[in-house]
């Protein structure tokens, strides 16, 4: 090799090798601060690309799960209430049975009107209170239970965002027209109808009154028990769907990790190395470095 003070091959070379380390070591520490072995698209197009892809139907997936534990919240009050309403229900057919005794006498019939008239209250009181985040379902008019349940993508035969929802409409359990609800008019014998209007008191005059009535309530609870089974039917969709939903995030959380996520104990032993490579990186390009110096001995 010929003796040159103008090139340095050797120091050229040595060079090239500790700033390749210095890169390495760079790439691991990035690595290592981050916790990503891509976290950017200089990194891996492919699966910079696919794990943002993933990380958008994370968020969906958290817009579901959000949109899910609201309506269960709106279930399980309504559930509640129509459930409590149920119990009253029970009550209002004891005492109309009892009130329906040809035998029974005026004073008793008209306290166990006013008892009747109490639990009818108490059903207006709770099916207004049965509310959550400004939605009744049981209260005509206070809205539905919905939700989504999951997202799809625009498809062949739609266009633009789709998505599968849930819903159960509106129970209306006060409705007062002849359409049902309990503060209808109370039909005649043989023909159920409702409590009366929802701030009249009952009256029992006679024994047929108490029976037209008993009537009404064996109608209205077999209708509510109906209600109740549509809304045990939802809260038992809506937690199938919450656990699903929950798996599928972890699914998709894992996935992304599996394509972006550095392992830690590798880089650590890279790092280790690449540590030692740079000092022997540097005391070979000080070595080469010297080179020149020894032309001056050929000059003595």
């Amino acid at each position: 090799m010929a003796f040159s003070v103008n090139t340095n091959a050797g120091a050229m070379a040595a060079l090239q090798s500790l700033n390749k380390t210095n890169n390495s070591m760079n790439t691991v520490q990035s690595r290592i601060n981050t916790g990503l072995n891509v976290a950017g698209t200089a990194d891996d197009s492919a699966k910079y690309t696919v794990a943002q892809n993933l990380r958008g139907d994370l968020g969906k997936l958290s817009a579901v799960t959000s949109s899910l534990n609201n309506a269960k919240s709106v279930t399980d009050v309504a559930v509640a209430g129509a459930e409590q309403i149920s119990d009253i229900l029970n009550q209002m057919k004891s005492k109309t049975q009892e009130a329906a005794d040809a035998g029974l006498d005026q004073d008793s019939r008209a306290a166990i009107a006013k008892d009747l008239t109490a639990l009818k209250k108490q059903i207006g009181t709770i099916i207004d209170g049965s509310e959550f985040n400004g939605t009744n379902v049981l209260k005509k008019g206070g809205g539905n239970i919905s939700a989504l349940q999951s997202f799809q993508d625009s498809d062949s035969t739609t266009t633009g965002y789709q998505t599968d929802s849930l819903s159960v409409t509106n129970l209306a359990l006060d409705e007062d027209t002849a359409a049902g609800g309990f503060f209808v008019a109370v039909g005649a014998a043989g023909t159920p109808g409702g409590l009366g209007a929802k701030t009249a008191d009952i009256t029992l005059t006679t024994a047929a009154d108490a029976g037209a009535l008993m009537e009404s309530v064996d109608a209205l609870a077999k209708g509510l028990d109906t209600k109740i089974s549509d809304l045990g039917a939802a809260s038992r969709k809506i937690d199938g769907q919450l656990a699903f939903t929950s798996k599928l995030s972890d699914v998709v959380e894992t996935g992304i990790g599996n394509l972006v996520d550095a392992d830690l104990a590798k880089e650590s032993a890279k790092l280790q190395a690449l540590q030692v490579q740079q000092q022997l990186g540097v005391q070979a390009l000080s070595i080469a470095n010297q080179a020149p110096q020894t032309i001056l001995s050929l000059f003595r």
